[in-house]
């Protein structure tokens, strides 16, 4: 018994599709809070998608660039409170 549909390659498109925008939605999340978790998922997240053969290449592109812009926002936050965390 079979409990999921065979895949096929329209299957692993419309799933790099999805990494694509969650990266994008995750990264632009990180940037208001937890940015130390949401900024690297959202990283591997784009990679990855760009990786499968996505069709939304600018999306995942725009995650990766929030991932990173979330970690230089941490670090200079970090930076400015000397602490390892940030708080308003």
């Amino acid at each position: 018994m079979q409990l999921t549909a065979p895949a096929n390659p329209r299957t692993g498109i419309r799933d790099a599709d999805g990494m694509a925008v969650a990266s994008f939605v995750l990264g632009l999340l990180g940037l208001l809070v937890l940015n130390i978790v949401l900024g690297p998922t959202a990283i591997v997240l784009a990679a990855a998608s760009l990786w499968r053969g996505t069709t939304r290449k600018g999306r995942a592109y725009l995650g990766m660039g929030l991932g990173v812009a979330d970690l230089l926002v941490l670090l200079a936050f970090m930076q400015t409170d000397n602490s390892v965390s940030w708080s308003f």
